[in-house]
């Protein structure tokens, strides 16, 4: 058992640095091509088929970067490819969710009041959510519609948003934002090894050939890659929103997911308008700005934030505390879990004593009161509402102690 503990955690732990290391890679390349072709300046005097170039410093030394349209005449030597940045972000993040939530269904992806379903076809539903989303996605761009960039953005914004709301009707909102999260990068890793990479190695092979390459291939790659850029910010947030209740539990999850993906947009908008040499449009921020405020309402509209403002009118017993969540948490928040399949208290939260109880008022408040998206899998331990209730005026009146 104490193995077992030890090999799951430390895998876990290197699993997650090195998707996190590999995802920074990712998004640092991404981010900085974007703004590499958005400052290339057409000028005189620049070699046949250099559509611009731009002068850069860094790090105490210059550089002079030129942009072929299709290839230069005569392929360099030495030639370096930007795809494992792509690929480990993916392989490494869908081990994390196999790891988490594959593994764990019944806990992080199913919520009985939302559908009953059992972990094995909640799973199912997972896997078959992100095929058949990333098809409709490639469906999309090689359609009549992908010759339009602007419409298929439009169309493909609505696509994400009705995902968005579908996925709450079947998984928990923690599940959910992890599938549309999932959808959205399997889309992104997908982008570079089915579309940039390999128009990139028929440019270089009908170069060594001696043809010329058909310049359909950059500007489908290129397509791609601007579609990579705007959706980074969203699946960022995607991503780490399962620690953040707020977001996921509220009943509005699926506008939040809508919001976000404006949010990214608009940010993405400003930086590129600003490395292409035109005026920055500084409305973009106040935009993002109303977004979040509207973000953060939406997060408290029909939960117990509101009502919990103030102490009840008949003080809470720390010991009434103690005995709801002895008995509907310290299964899986104890030093030594008893749930099955659980071999460390989540998030490292342990709740057997009357101090680290205290100590996690805020935690327990906002999980099993506010969003009650605490006990999972839809009160997975039948946590009543007026145990809820307790916790809350419990939580009001400053979460005292013996």
């Amino acid at each position: 058992m104490i193995w077992q503990l030890l090999f799951e955690e430390w895998a876990n732990f290197l699993l997650r640095w090195v998707h996190v290391i590999a995802g920074v890679a990712w998004i640092g390349s991404s981010f900085y091509f974007i703004h590499l072709d958005l400052s290339l300046r057409k000028r005189d005097g620049l070699p046949e088929g250099v559509q611009g170039d731009a002068w850069q410093v860094h790090g105490g030394g210059f550089y002079h970067m030129s942009k072929y349209m299709v290839a230069p005449k005569q392929m360099p030597k030495d030639l370096t490819w930007f795809y494992w940045e792509a690929y480990a972000t993916f392989l490494t993040g869908f081990s994390l969710l196999v790891a988490h939530y594959y593994m764990n269904a019944e806990i992080y992806l199913v919520d009985k009041t939302v559908l009953d379903i059992s972990g094995a076809v909640a799973v199912a539903l997972s896997v078959g959510g992100l095929v058949l989303g990333y098809m409709i996605y490639e469906g999309l761009c090689r359609s009549p519609l992908g010759k339009n960039d602007a419409a298929l953005g439009a169309v493909g914004f609505l696509f994400l948003v009705l995902a968005a709301w579908g996925f709450t009707k079947v998984f928990s909102g923690r599940g959910a934002f992890i599938e549309l999260g999932a959808l959205i990068g399997t889309a992104m890793v997908a982008n570079v090894a089915h579309i940039i990479i390999p128009n990139q190695r028929k440019i270089v092979k009908a170069l060594l050939a001696g043809q010329t390459p058909d310049p359909a291939l950059g500007k489908a790659g290129k397509q791609r890659s601007v579609h990579n850029n705007y959706l980074t910010l969203p699946v960022i947030f995607l991503m780490v929103s399962n620690h953040y209740p707020l977001a996921f539990g509220s009943k509005y999850n699926w506008i939040i997911v809508s919001l976000i993906l404006v949010i990214g947009v608009v940010i993405r908008h400003f930086y590129n308008e600003g490395h292409a040499g035109r005026p920055k449009p500084w409305w973009t921020w106040g935009v993002a700005a109303l977004m979040i405020a509207i973000i953060v309402w939406l997060s408290t509209i029909g939960t117990a934030i509101s009502s919990a403002a103030a102490p009840s009118a008949q003080p809470v017993k720390f010991a009434q505390v103690q005995d709801i969540v002895t008995a509907r948490c310290s299964m899986c928040h104890a030093r030594e879990p008893v749930w099955e399949g659980i071999i460390s208290p989540p998030k490292g939260v342990v709740l057997d004593s009357p101090d680290s109880i205290r100590q996690h008022a805020k935690g327990i408040f906002l999980q099993a009161v506010a969003t009650r998206s605490m006990p999972p899998g839809g009160n997975l331990t039948d946590l009543p509402d007026e145990d809820r209730q307790i916790l809350a005026a419990w939580f009001a009146g400053g979460a005292p102690g013996i």
